[in-house]
């Protein structure tokens, strides 16, 4: 199932993507306390894609493939190294990323990002899938200068957590093995991350085990799985897309901040 959150005439809604994503099967409610089918039919063109949760809590977890640890020339941490990002920070399909006015190196960074659906709290890995109403597409936009200072002292929240820097979509996918799945990331068209979420360093079952252990994850709440090797700049004028196996491309434009 593909769940979209969508926009007509100003009026929010889910759906159910239909093969083909040419219709959206409009729902009542929301995924997390229930769909029901209205029996109404959505136009894709005719509607405006939102981002899939609205106002999230955003975790992220860093230095989660060996490729990325290599290309910052840094050990593999010896635990999980987590961050957050405010629900100001999303973003959803086709809406435009930011580049600050005064920002000097801004990165994209494409990721599998998982969708809590269940209240959890000391889940064992075993049982995370119980947990997990699906996955999209994100990209964890990182403006360097500000992050490398921030974590100098052992912060790291305006380098990430920027308005526009969490951009989620289009989809939400249930029923997916996040195990092996295929990660791209393009710029203007050009390939510059390609992976496979076997690649992590802590898999999305243990990822849920370890968060879970220290604090309760809530319906609505994303996770940022990490990143792969071949992060690189963006500026304004380009188009990024994170495509995943299973989910779709989440796209992007970036421009100029008017201030």
């Amino acid at each position: 199932m593909q769940i979209v959150r969508y926009a007509v005439g100003g009026v929010r809604h889910y759906g159910e993507l239909e093969s083909g994503d040419a219709r959206i099967v409009r729902f009542q409610g929301d995924p997390f306390t229930g769909l029901s089918p209205t029996g109404h039919v959505d136009e894709v063109g005719d509607v405006v894609l939102l981002p899939p949760v609205e106002k999230p809590r955003i975790f992220g977890f860093a230095y989660n493939y060996a490729s990325h640890v290599d290309e910052t020339d840094r050990e593999i941490p010896d635990v999980p190294v987590c961050f957050m990002k405010p629900s100001t920070a999303v973003v959803g399909p086709g809406d435009p990323i930011v580049y600050p006015a005064d920002g000097e190196i801004v990165h994209f960074e494409g990721e599998l990002v998982v969708v809590i659906g269940k209240e959890a709290r000391h889940v064992k890995p075993s049982e995370a899938h119980e947990y997990i109403l699906g996955y999209t597409c994100g990209n964890d936009v990182s403006d360097r200068v500000v992050q490398r200072r921030e974590s100098a002292f052992g912060t790291l929240l305006i380098g990430k957590g920027q308005d526009t820097f969490a951009p989620l979509g289009p989809v939400i996918a249930t029923g997916l093995d996040s195990s092996d799945l295929s990660l791209t990331t393009r710029v203007n068209g050009t390939v510059v991350q390609a992976a496979s979420t076997a690649d992590l360093l802590l898999p999305v079952p243990g990822i849920i085990a370890y968060l879970s252990r220290y604090l309760t994850l809530l319906p609505g709440d994303v996770i940022m799985t990490g990143t792969p090797s071949g992060v690189g700049p963006i500026r304004p004028g380009d188009e990024v897309e994170v495509e995943i196996e299973g989910i779709g491309v989440l796209r992007n434009p970036v421009v100029a901040e008017n201030r």
